[in-house]
């Protein structure tokens, strides 16, 4: 199993968020986070989750990590409720990680993926937003720490998007293909 770790971050300060919301509206950017992960499997946490679109995102299995054992997903038949990160550690098939910061902090220091989709926002955050700010910055240290960029910048619409992988790990091809066709094809 492969596990990919993918986010977009502000320049400088590595904020994902500003309370539940993310501080900035880029629609190449939602545009090319669906083109990697339609059709995958994704986990994220449950504030993540309830921040989807009525609750979903089409055409994923959606695992979402909560303590509420008696939480309720919005698609029982495509999302699953998982109460224990541990049953995750050998998921058959890639498995794309997609926030929010404690869940990208518990993988990076428990399950550290073998692949990181670094997409880094260089505008201004929203004002507006109200709420502490959300920052993956000791996701990052050990990304640039543990990890090596494998690809060129991909620069579309004020964000920078890098592919790097885990130093000395095996990542199958046809998941960087995808990735990187996903990334390119915009």
């Amino acid at each position: 199993m492969t596990k990919i770790a993918i986010w977009c971050r502000h320049d400088g300060d590595n904020i994902i968020g500003i309370g539940p919301n993310i501080p900035w509206h880029i629609s190449s950017d939602f545009k090319r986070f669906r083109r990697i992960t339609e059709g995958e499997n994704i986990v994220c946490g449950q504030t993540t989750y309830e921040s989807f679109p009525n609750r979903t995102l089409p055409n994923r299995k959606i695992y979402v990590l909560t303590f509420d054992e008696n939480y309720v997903v919005s698609d029982p038949q495509n999302h699953f409720v998982v109460n224990d990160a541990r049953v995750l550690k050998d998921f058959a098939e890639p498995l794309y990680i997609c926030g929010g910061a404690s869940i990208y902090k518990m993988f990076m220091a428990k399950q550290a993926p073998e692949i990181i989709v670094d997409s880094c926002f260089h505008g201004e955050l929203n004002p507006k937003l109200k709420g502490a700010p959300v920052d993956i910055g000791e996701c990052i240290a050990k990304m640039q720490k543990d990890y090596r960029q494998i690809s060129p910048n991909y620069d579309e619409d004020n964000i920078t998007t890098t592919i790097w992988i885990k130093k000395g790990e095996f990542v199958p091809q046809e998941v960087l293909k995808h990735i990187t066709l996903a990334i390119i094809n915009h």
